[in-house]
């Protein structure tokens, strides 16, 4: 190891960076967020942690993140065909950007 420093281990299961971040929120307040803030939303992973997000965000746009913030939503009850029912949970994750990074999709 260079540097002496102690390498941190990752809890739970090895995800790729493309099972980690589903896809992004593209809504109103989104994009409010993107061009005052340089914070992007997505939906990820229930079992993904804040460094496996950074990681997966830095490696898939090549871009530095400064902060995470993540989100578990819980689901909505809804009927289907007159029976109650209940549409899954699921993560939401704030990344927010170094200063001179952005992305462009949004």
């Amino acid at each position: 190891m260079v540097g002496g420093g102690k390498q941190r281990q990752m809890k739970g299961p090895q995800l790729e960076p493309h099972q980690i971040i589903l896809r992004p929120l593209v809504t109103e307040k989104g994009t409010h967020q993107s061009t005052r803030h340089n914070t992007y939303p997505f939906e990820v992973n229930l079992l993904a942690t804040k460094e496996q997000i950074k990681a997966a965000v830095e490696e898939l746009f090549n871009v530095r993140v400064a902060k995470v913030r993540t989100q578990t939503r819980v689901g909505k009850r809804k009927r289907f065909r007159n029976r109650p029912g209940r549409l899954s949970n699921w993560k939401k994750a704030l990344v927010t950007l170094h200063e001179e990074d952005r992305l462009e999709f949004f």
